[in-house]
């Protein structure tokens, strides 16, 4: 017999991890994902955007302290390269708990941003 049932399976809502990852990907990526929340408020997708605020915000912080310590041969190269490496473990922590749809907090400071920004994105 042939199978005459056409019909596609029903598409499943992703539940906030299309945000969640865009969250992390640059101010436009984070603005995209604010804007998708809007219409498709989820737990996860609110958590990454509080933990991708935090970490852009603790970016820009980290370059106004690096900005002076560039002047410092060796020993201020070297404390800028151990914030840039931070900042980036960090980052990538946040996505890969992003993409595998995890609300796990960035250690050291992933549970203060959720305490700082806890009325963002509810």
């Amino acid at each position: 017999m042939e199978n005459t049932n056409n019909a596609q399976p029903a598409a499943t809502p992703d539940n906030g991890k299309t945000i969640a990852i865009l969250s992390y990907i640059t101010i436009i990526g984070w603005i995209v994902a604010l804007v998708m929340h809007g219409s498709n408020k989820t737990s996860l997708g609110a958590y990454h955007l509080r933990q991708g605020l935090g970490i852009m915000i603790l970016a820009i912080a980290t370059t106004i302290i690096r900005i002076p310590l560039m002047f410092i041969p060796f020993i201020g190269w070297g404390i800028g390269l151990c914030i840039s490496l931070g900042l980036l473990t960090l980052w990538i922590l946040g996505l890969v708990a992003a993409v595998n749809a995890e609300e796990k907090p960035m250690p050291l400071v992933g549970g203060l941003f959720q305490t700082w920004f806890a009325n963002f994105a509810k």
